[in-house]
């Protein structure tokens, strides 16, 4: 595990922006940067920090940590599904397969959690007990356990993410039902595998979103992350039934904390202006994503350079020949 001091020393140094249009064409997403060239997608995790569909923070090491996160696991699965990943030239990129996206995120929940808008806690707090089609059964708590995890459906969109049902997916033409049935039951089985992954691990893995694109052909690939700290949210294993028993919020290693802060001191839906994160929550969830990363992996996550960020980047894209 890297120093506090190492991370405090980073919180200047953070990438926040690419600018590599030698790649190809650039989409600026909430995290990444994605240059698309040809039958390649280029995709830079940068540091930004984004939730309720805002950029709250930059958080030092994160992109990186996304990244070689998402390798560890697309490695995990590749025996359930095929991934989109073809290189790894950076710490901070992937260089994939450019496929036509599904307009949808499978959100898979194993847990009755969660405090943003579209989350399953919110809806049943406030008296659903039909969520994106799945029946919700009286009488849960918050935090508490499903008997099976289910699937939540959100539409894949630039400006906020809107709950749908399996029958809408299908009915409006965003999958076909044989397209709907492969990846959900495709999503499932990859929410076991992380589920036993990180048991073994001491994690509860608690809930995650995938992505799926698929080629000409028709052939479908998981796509985009997979089991990340942006992408997923987990809690430790070990105080999990007494946290739970004592109603009290588990211990997790994601960036629930931050959202809380914002709920608390904001609105980060309606303000225009956002307040700045603290440092000091800024830099303890920088330590959480190592720290996830080092427990799922088994890995120590050692610094790639003492080079600028970009300067890295750019070097280690004229190495692997993808820049002049």
């Amino acid at each position: 595990m890297i120093k506090e001091e190492v991370i405090i020393e980073q919180l200047d140094k953070t990438l926040t922006e690419t600018d590599f249009l030698a790649l190809g064409k650039k989409y600026r997403g909430k995290v990444r940067d994605n240059y698309i060239m040809d039958e390649k997608v280029f995709m830079i995790a940068t540091d930004r920090q984004s939730a309720f569909d805002r950029i709250l923070a930059s958080v030092p090491f994160k992109g990186q940590v996304l990244t070689q996160t998402s390798i560890f696991w697309f490695n995990k699965t590749k025996d359930i599904e095929q991934n989109h990943m073809i290189d790894n030239p950076d710490p901070n990129i992937m260089v994939c397969k450019k496929l036509n996206v599904f307009p949808v995120e499978f959100v898979v929940r194993g847990y009755m959690t969660g405090v943003t808008s579209t989350a399953v806690w919110t809806a049943y707090e406030n008296g659903e007990r039909l969520f994106c089609g799945n029946v919700l059964p009286e009488g849960m708590i918050k935090n508490q356990k499903f008997d099976e995890a289910i699937i939540t459906p959100t539409t894949k969109s630039d400006e906020h993410d809107e709950k749908i049902s399996a029958e809408e997916v299908i009915s409006k033409g965003l999958m076909t039902k044989s397209q709907w049935d492969y990846v959900a039951e495709k999503a499932l089985k990859l929410f076991k595998r992380g589920e036993e992954i990180a048991a073994q691990n001491g994690l509860i893995l608690v809930d995650t979103k995938y992505e799926f694109g698929h080629d000409d052909k028709g052939n479908i690939y998981l796509i985009d992350e997979i089991h990340t700290p942006d992408s997923s949210r987990y809690w430790i294993k070990e105080s999990y039934d007494k946290k739970f028993t004592d109603g009290e919020e588990p211990d997790n290693i994601d960036k629930e904390f931050l959202r809380l802060w914002f709920r608390k001191n904001c609105d980060p839906y309606k303000d225009e202006v956002l307040p700045d994160a603290p440092q000091n929550l800024v830099v303890e969830l920088s330590r959480r994503y190592i720290m996830l990363y080092e427990k799922i992996t088994g890995q120590e996550f050692s610094l790639s350079s003492n080079l600028d960020t970009t300067e890295r980047i750019k070097n280690n894209l004229k190495t692997a020949g993808y820049l002049n």
